[in-house]
């Protein structure tokens, strides 16, 4: 599979090293690269890089001679010239030859300058269209403590020790020259390490800035920061001596703390060990990442994945970084000769991994809130980088590729349905174009209650040109502190959800194991079956039918023996309360909502119930968030709730339907009931199937299905 243009082109462009035109540019041509810097005393260089740094490694006979001449500053210094030289090793991340910076890594170094430090997802304010990011500055000095006032989340004080504002620095330094951010770069990364001195061995939650995440981002992004910033006459021997004693600590504590719950956390773990060893051989035990390195993502690349493709975590974020961590460890050993450490089968077994991106994002390249995905990271762009990585590990793919060009080379897609039944996630749609109609159901099974998520089960996102009616809650916050841990239960909570509950309870871990139970289209409907039990006593049977490519049909039923909890439905509309009205007939038993944008592109609900004890209906808003610590709209949201009879199901039939302008609503006359109870009691729920009819402006669907 090793395309040589491939690689010889990144050979040429991404080399981790120099040119001689590079050496020009940096000595001006006339310095004789072999004359010796004035001495300096051994006590200037950290001396563990000897221990950590194989001096028998080819190209390294200079520094083990000088080393062993017992003088550790030449030996240093020879070991920067090897590093500021060398072209073997070939990193597919970097471009030293024609770098580029986005305007927002811009900003990010800029402001790094200042101690102004970029933490994902938080930010002090906006100005000029461009984020400001807080001060670490206290008296003068950094303060590695700060966490901002109002801010509870725990990833705030976790990510600001992942360093994500260096490796923009890097990036800024090759294409400016400006060497105020290397100096930048020095000055703060050794007032780190000075503050959070390596730990030995096991280390435990509460040492965050080497727990879990933090060190493995660090060793990712510092072998791309070395590379841009080592021809700077900043980038000392002293220096590389201090930086690369701290990179093999950093190693060995990702080592030494494996994540070995089988999650994201651990996948980015493998990924950095692999990274170290191909792209930094010349340490000692790097034969030993690599052996480690490669064995453990070999057995991940089959244990990250669910028999449908979809990664074991459930949240279509994490699945996307975790098929990147796969692709990118993957292109890294093509480039440098290393792919007969891994097995043949290696990228096919990504295809269906890749294929439930495609099918899990949106007709606009948009993706849901689904778990704990934060959609505000997910913007069009990065979406298409991943189907472009996908295009390329599938070449012969036309529908990827269709996807990844929107439109513009291959196919478009010829399935309109696909089933995740592993994982639980459901699709239909009209058509893969920009004004089709795409409903997501989600009813994970998870047994094991993994963290990321959400008891939701039975919920959907629906979109329809250009819009999504029902924006996913999100996530809000990752907890940490007691308030930060409320704010992401109320997020999170089964109410805030387009599924059923009972009494308002959430789904309680234990009872997270979605059941597929049909797929079927006939006569121009496409019905799905789903269930999950959320509760002791109650399961959600939830059938959908997807009438004609044009509306839907929801049929909840909640079922169970004896009890006769009041059961509620609940639905949250759109991200902007304004543009919803509440339809509300109680007295007759009915009850919705429908939108009112003047684009002409709108969506009625109506919710109608087969038994009417303790009948309640009400409405109020709820939040979305769609970027932690944001609240990025508000939502109208409608419950309906009746009580369960002992005997049988409480049972709900909502019509979700499409109209154009906002005055056509009242046009829109639409009336249901359920077939499979006349002259029988009222509520009696059949486990083989369900019966209703659904008129629409009088004309009549009658829609069923039967399980066996």
């Amino acid at each position: 599979m090793k395309n040589i243009f491939f690689i010889c082109l990144f050979a040429l462009f991404a080399f981790t090293g120099c040119t001689d035109d590079d050496e020009d540019l940096y000595t001006g041509g006339d310095i004789d690269i072999n004359l010796l810097p004035e001495p300096k005393p051994n006590e200037v260089v950290n001396s563990k890089i000897f221990d950590v740094i194989n001096l028998d490694y080819p190209g390294l006979e200079k520094v083990k001679e000088y080393y062993e001449a017992g003088e550790h500053y030449y030996a240093a210094n020879e070991l920067l010239k090897y590093y500021r030289n060398r072209t073997h090793v070939v990193n597919p991340n970097i471009n030293l030859l024609n770098p580029w910076i986005s305007p927002f890594d811009q900003n990010i170094a800029e402001q790094a300058v200042d101690n102004r430090f970029y933490i994902r997802n938080f930010k002090e304010s906006e100005e000029n269209g461009k984020e400001v990011y807080y001060s670490f500055l206290k008296d003068g000095k950094i303060d590695w403590e700060f966490v901002p006032k109002g801010i509870t989340d725990q990833e705030f004080m976790s990510q600001k020790h992942r360093h994500q504002w260096m490796l923009p620095q890097a990036k800024a330094y090759r294409i400016t020259q400006d060497e105020k951010f290397i100096q930048s770069w020095i000055t703060v990364y050794s007032d780190w390490l000075t503050t959070f001195p390596a730990p030995e061995g096991t280390v435990s939650k509460n040492n965050v800035q080497w727990y879990a995440l933090q060190p493995a981002e660090r060793v990712l992004d510092q072998i791309d920061i070395m590379a841009y910033f080592i021809q700077s006459a900043n980038f000392t021997p002293e220096w590389l001596s201090t930086f690369l004693t701290a990179f093999s600590d950093e190693v060995e504590c990702v080592r030494n703390n494996y994540y070995t719950d089988g999650s994201n956390i651990y996948v980015t773990q493998v990924q950095a060990i692999t990274t170290a060893a191909i792209l930094m051989p010349e340490f000692k035990n790097s034969a030993d990442w690599l052996n480690e390195g490669t064995q453990r993502i070999t057995e991940q690349i089959t244990a990250q994945f669910l028999a449908d493709g979809v990664q074991n975590e459930l949240d279509p974020s994490y699945h996307l970084g975790v098929v990147s961590g796969f692709y990118n460890i993957y292109q890294i050993a093509q480039l440098n000769d290393k792919l007969s450490l891994f097995p043949s089968t290696y990228i096919e077994q990504l295809k269906k991994a890749a294929r439930f991106v495609m099918d899990v994002i949106y007709p606009d390249y948009s993706i849901d809130n689904f778990n704990d995905t934060r959609s505000a990271s997910y913007t069009k762009n990065v979406l298409l980088r991943n189907l472009r990585q996908y295009a390329e590990m599938f070449p012969d793919d036309p529908e990827i590729k269709w996807m990844a060009t929107e439109g513009k080379q291959g196919e478009a897609p010829a399935e309109l349905i696909q089933v995740y039944s592993a994982s639980g996630y459901y699709m239909l749609r009209s058509a893969w174009g920009k004004n089709s109609t795409q409903m997501i159901l989600k009813n994970n099974n998870n047994p094991d209650n993994k963290w990321h998520c959400q008891p939701d089960n039975g919920t959907f996102g629906l979109y329809r040109n250009g819009r999504n009616f029902c924006p996913d809650a999100g996530v809000y916050s990752y907890g940490g502190t007691s308030e930060s841990n409320a704010e992401r239960a109320a997020f999170r909570a089964t109410k805030m959800h387009n599924t059923m509950t009972r009494e308002e309870a959430n789904i309680a871990d234990g009872y997270m194991n979605g059941k597929f139970l049909k797929m079927d289209s006939q006569n121009g409907v496409d019905v799905l079956v789903t269930e999950n039990k959320s509760y002791s006593d109650l399961t959600h049977r939830r059938a959908v039918f997807f009438v004609n490519k044009e509306f839907f049909v929801l049929v909840d039923e909640g079922y169970g023996a004896g009890s006769t909890p009041l059961v509620n439905l609940n639905f949250s509309l759109c991200p902007t309360k304004e543009d919803v009205v509440i339809d509300a007939n109680v007295s007759g038993y009915q009850y919705g909502a429908h939108t009112v944008f003047a684009d002409n592109n709108n969506m009625l609900f109506k919710t109608f119930v087969e038994t009417t004890t303790d009948y309640k209906a009400k409405e109020n808003t709820t939040y979305v968030s769609n970027k932690l610590q944001e609240k990025s709209g508000q939502r109208r949201f409608y419950q309906v709730s009746t009580r369960k009879p002992a005997s049988g199901a409480a049972r709900f039939i909502t019509v979700i339907h499409p109209f154009g302008a906002a005055s056509d609503a009242e046009n829109l006359i639409i009336d249901a009931k359920f077939t499979d109870n006349e002259g029988k009691q009222p509520g009696t729920f059949h486990e083989n199937g369900a019966s209703v009819e659904v008129k629409i402006n009088q004309k009549a669907y009658n829609l069923s299905y039967t399980l066996n």
